[in-house]
């Protein structure tokens, strides 16, 4: 616990409440990316493009608020869109 100055409790409060909104913020994302691979395994290209749309948005939000580094976000997006896109190719040969 901070020292007992206004300002020290008042940033142990602020702390607390980004925490929060991260914590929130990276369980949305894995839960996205969990929908995308639960349907790329099931060989399932529209949901997977569906889902792979809705996770593009949700992590780029993350990245643009700071939630996670830019980077990690590209190559979640990256490594998201391949695995989709092998399942599209498949589905259309």
């Amino acid at each position: 616990m901070a020292n007992k100055n206004l300002s020290a409790l008042k940033r142990v409060r602020q702390a607390e409440k980004r925490r929060l909104r991260n914590q929130d913020y990276k369980t949305r994302i894995k839960t996205c990316v969990k929908k995308v691979e639960s349907a790329v395994a099931s060989k399932d290209a529209d949901a997977a493009l569906n889902f792979l749309r809705e996770a593009i948005t949700v992590i780029s939000k993350g990245s643009s608020k700071g939630i996670i580094h830019r980077n990690t976000a590209s190559r979640k997006i990256s490594r998201l869109t391949k695995k989709v896109n092998s399942v599209v190719k498949s589905e259309a040969a």
